[in-house]
């Protein structure tokens, strides 16, 4: 975190020198794009353009490895639950089956093995863009970017106060976690049973609940003091001009989206090699 509050870092790449509204159409475009195919190959390379523009943005990886880690982990979590839960659904889109193993009720098709594959590259190809998103884009230009294209001025600025909020959580679960070790609770692998481990992780939600909403009352109340929503437009210290290379953003943006629908139009949507 930085003195602007957010996850933003300044860095000189071209990245940071984007409008923060392009930023987001270009998210908004990449996930479109993302969930129109159920072709890992599709993925595969999403992966390696986002890796590629995540490397431009000069930002290191030790600033980012905590939300990456999380991405990851979910990822994981989403994987097991997939295999478990939905145990035909790959042969289904296939329309093959072809059997690892059988315990009991349940049965390993490596249709199904590489449907989940396949989900969980389409969830880390969005991640690259994400992490651009939020540390190449300063919280304050964010905000009336997104008003200067059109979103209403609240609506902009509760996108801007959540990005600002996103390092407190990091730093209020970081400070409850610590308060809780005094107190002999385990948090670390070793120390206890893992559905233990998972159970106190559990129990920081409350203190992070409950400290959530009365940080949000506090805002609240200080935006109320100054009027905040009163007239339906307002000026921004921080507003800059479309510069040539958001245009360029924009075009190569619709560009992508036309190449997608080009894919769309002439490849399945389940990929199976097998």
């Amino acid at each position: 975190m930085n003195n602007t509050g957010s996850l933003y870092i300044d860095k000189p790449s071209f990245l940071h020198q984007l409008d923060g509204g392009v930023k987001l159409i270009w998210v908004v475009l990449w996930s479109i794009f993302t969930f129109m195919f159920m072709d890992i190959r599709i993925f595969l390379a999403l992966i390696v353009i986002g890796a590629i523009l995540l490397y431009c943005s000069k930002i290191e990886f030790r600033r980012m490895r905590v939300l990456i880690g999380f991405i990851l982990g979910f990822t994981v979590f989403n994987s097991i639950l997939l295999l478990i839960l939905t145990p035909n659904h790959g042969s289904e889109l296939a329309g093959s089956t072809t059997v690892l193993f059988k315990i009991g009720f349940y049965t390993l098709t490596l249709e199904n093995l590489f449907y989940v594959l396949t989900i969980s590259c389409k969830y880390i190809a969005l991640l690259p863009i994400t992490l651009i998103f939020l540390f190449t884009t300063h919280p304050s230009k964010f905000a009336s970017s997104l008003n200067r294209i059109g979103v209403p001025y609240k609506v902009a600025y509760t996108v801007s106060i959540a990005l600002r909020y996103v390092p407190d959580i990091q730093a209020e679960v970081k400070h409850i976690i610590m308060a809780q070790e005094a107190r002999g609770v385990a948090f670390k692998r070793g120390d206890a049973p893992v559905m233990t481990i998972l159970k106190n992780y559990m129990s920081v939600l409350i203190p992070l609940v409950l400290g959530s909403l009365d940080r949000i009352e506090v805002v609240s109340n200080a935006m109320d003091l100054r009027g905040f929503g009163k007239d339906k437009t307002r000026t921004w210290y921080v507003r800059e001009p479309f510069t040539r290379l958001d245009i360029v953003a924009l075009v190569v943006g619709i560009l992508f989206i036309a190449v997608g629908l080009i894919l769309k139009a002439n490849i399945g949507y389940f990929w199976y090699p097998f």
